[in-house]
């Protein structure tokens, strides 16, 4: 039977699973997937030699579609009929870690919605590996090479080198899949030659709750579209980038929901916010200014339409109202201390409006509710709290 897009997804159980024609998924203990062509290379056609098989690596399957490893298996099997190994054909490919990186990168790209990180990824490559191994073969690159390129780094600056470590370690998976590179990935042997480094987790300066309520009179008093925005970011405990690039096709004022979009969520899922009367008053402020942005920024494209404000735009609001203690993320946490010690909400009522996952994979997979009526009693709270109506002790009725 042919494997299937879904089935790909869905099979765990370490194997080999035929999808006919000699291409074979490979599901590997730790739960790796990639492709493999069994071909038998027949004789030439002097009738010299004997037929025999060779097994070709075609990539991972997060870097390799099934349509793109059948694709890539056809040729091949031309060449094992032809009396070729496809094996030779590949070897005499020989690639540059340079090479390399920029074939994973081009790869990559279609599955990535943010345009920085697509950009990050591969300029921390040239920065850090270039220099030491980009014009070497593949072939001649070992742990070693790949421990002097991280070494200066791992303590200094952590966050980028562990993030380059998994970026060199998607290219030799990528590598070693499609048949250029034939040794064990050189970043797996790293585990005990690198420090462990301890970071304490950084906290972004938040506003204190209790203090909420003063900060949205002063914003209230406020002119300007970067002041309803926040107003608006703190009403609904959006991120910042939700926010300003909110459409008006994705609310509902009838219903009073926000629905926003899974390519603009963090987590790639869709998230429904429940609109508070106060937070309806902020979109009442705001129409009539642009049709299809909720918060227009004041720069337009080339063809007149409104573009998104920068993220800048906040920070100048906050030095005009002298609190440059706070950022606009902190919100958030401000949100959820509030959800804690004084609404005592539900954990998961409050992780649920911050569109945060909680529990395990199993607990997450029956999960299926997005809790949205409690939600709406949380952010009707939230909102009346927030904007001064419900006095400093808060009370939430449980549903």
């Amino acid at each position: 039977m042919k494997l299937s897009a879904r089935k790909v997804e869905a099979l765990k159980l370490p194997g080999r699973y035929g999808d006919g024609n000699g291409l074979y998924l490979y599901v590997a203990p730790g739960g790796t997937k990639s492709w493999v062509l069994r071909a038998t290379v027949k004789g030439r056609m002097t009738g010299e030699g004997s037929p025999y098989r060779v097994e070709i690596g075609l990539g991972s399957t997060s870097l390799v579609s099934l349509a793109e490893a059948r694709e890539a298996a056809l040729p091949l099997r031309k060449m094992a009929r032809q009396g070729v190994n496809p094996l030779d054909e590949k070897r005499r490919e020989m690639l540059t870690f340079k090479e390399a990186a920029e074939r994973v990168h081009k790869q990559l790209l279609p599955t990535w919605r943010n345009k920085k990180h697509a950009d990050t990824w591969l300029s921390s490559v040239e920065t850090y590996a270039y220099p030491t191994f980009g014009n070497r073969f593949l072939e001649t690159i070992g742990t070693a090479d790949v421990l002097n390129v991280l070494s200066p780094i791992w303590t200094e600056k952590h966050e980028t080198a562990k993030r380059l470590k998994q970026r060199l370690s998607t290219i030799f998976d990528w590598a070693k899949g499609a048949g250029h590179y034939p040794n064990e990935n050189p970043v797996n042997g790293l585990k005990k030659a690198l420090p462990v480094v301890k970071r304490r987790a950084e906290h972004l300066p938040a506003l204190a709750w209790q203090v909420v309520p003063t900060f949205m009179a002063d914003l209230r008093e406020r002119e300007g579209v970067s002041a309803r925005t926040l107003e608006f970011i703190i009403l609904t405990a959006a991120r910042s980038g939700e926010a300003r690039g909110a459409r008006w096709a994705e609310i509902d004022l009838v219903e009073r929901v926000w629905t926003v979009p899974g390519e603009r969520m963090k987590r790639g899922l869709p998230h429904r916010v429940p609109l508070s009367p106060e937070a309806m008053a902020v979109l009442e402020a705001m129409q009539g200014l642009d049709p299809d942005l909720v918060f227009p920024g004041p720069k337009r494209d080339r063809k007149g339409n409104a573009q998104e404000q920068s993220v800048m735009v906040f920070k100048a609001l906050l030095m005009r109202m002298k609190r440059d203690d706070i950022t606009v993320h902190g919100f958030r946490s401000t949100f959820r201390d509030w959800c804690s010690e004084s609404a005592h909400a539900e954990r998961e009522v409050a992780e649920a409006a911050l569109s945060h996952a909680t529990g395990n994979e199993v607990e997450r997979a029956y999960a299926r509710s997005d809790l949205f009526k409690r939600r709406r009693t949380l952010m009707e709270t939230w909102g009346r709290y927030a904007t001064g109506k419900a006095g400093d002790v808060v009370q939430m009725v449980r549903g």
